[in-house]
């Protein structure tokens, strides 16, 4: 069933890949109708969302914030499946790293270093930083479970010589750089929500306690890899802007948890300032409650 399933969507993605932008966010505004006014994909989660950490807003606002969202969020979608067939030369005209220089200093000992994202703004296309790096990129994802739909999201995520290590062999995979001398610059999305069985830390993240997934940090502290986290913001449709943030030079020497606090800061300034280009179907708040006393 899953070849069955690849074999029949695939060519409508490639087919879709292929439109031109103009075509392609005609195409995203038909598809926010259906997800938004019909479908109503996750509405409850993302009103839910946005009511709990702005409880300041009014329930106009929060509409309006929420409408914008599916709008991104669609345009995110339909950008991921243009990165099939799109141009190393267009990609880096809509995706601008403003201070590669911040990169180079990471990278400037010629030893593993570690980026940290969240889900704001085009994540998706942040592969193409490679071009401004000498190190190779290594960016953890999570499996999915159609194996088809999985080795095309790789080849898509892979297209600028960045690989991809599914969560479940990160540690083999950077132990393995280590042990070859073969340095990385490592990529972790690091706003997911654990399961509470493997939390080993809460902290507050847009003003509530929630769980935190540490894995960049304690990998950071354990071999003392330099941290920097990327601002991406959107400037307009399709065209987006990353500033890359040094967090630390030195792991080793902060003190535990700055680097995920510090991460958690300079992602909710973001998201505070505007609200429209996070990932709100996600259910970041889900175990908010649920804190051991």
């Amino acid at each position: 069933m899953q070849l069955i399933a690849y074999i029949l969507i695939y060519p409508i993605l490639w087919l879709i890949s292929i439109l031109p932008f103009r075509l392609l966010y005609m195409l995203s505004d038909v598809v926010c109708f259906l997800i938004y006014r019909i479908f109503k994909y996750r509405k409850k989660v993302v009103k839910s969302n946005l009511r709990l950490v702005f409880p300041e807003k009014s329930q106009k606002e929060i509409e309006a914030i929420c409408s914008k969202f599916y709008s991104h969020l669609c345009d995110l979608f339909l950008e991921m499946i243009k990165t099939m067939s799109i141009s190393k030369s267009e990609m880096h005209k809509r995706f601008v790293v403003k201070n590669p220089e911040v990169l180079h200093l990471l990278e400037k000992d010629g030893r593993s270093c570690l980026v940290m994202f969240g889900h704001y703004a085009s994540y998706e296309w942040c592969t193409t930083m490679q071009s401004h790096i000498n190190l190779p990129g290594l960016v953890i994802y999570k499996k999915i479970a159609n194996t088809y739909f999985d080795n095309l999201v790789r080849r898509i995520r892979s297209k600028f010589n960045t690989e991809l290590v599914d969560t479940r062999n990160t540690i083999t995979r950077i132990e393995e750089v280590i042990a070859n001398n073969d340095p990385r610059m490592i990529a972790f999305l690091s706003d997911q929500s654990p399961k509470l069985k493997k939390t080993n830390h809460w902290l507050e993240f847009m003003g509530i306690e929630v769980p935190c997934f540490i894995g960049a940090e304690t990998t950071a502290k354990k071999y003392n890899f330099p941290v920097g986290y990327v601002k991406i913001n959107k400037v307009k449709r399709g065209h987006y802007e990353a500033d890359i943030i040094l967090i630390t030079e030195h792991p080793q020497e902060e003190e535990d948890y700055m680097i995920m606090k510090t991460f958690n800061q300079l992602l909710e300034e973001q998201i505070r300032d505007n609200p429209v280009y996070y990932l709100w179907t996600h259910k970041r708040w889900k175990h908010k409650d649920k804190k051991p006393t």
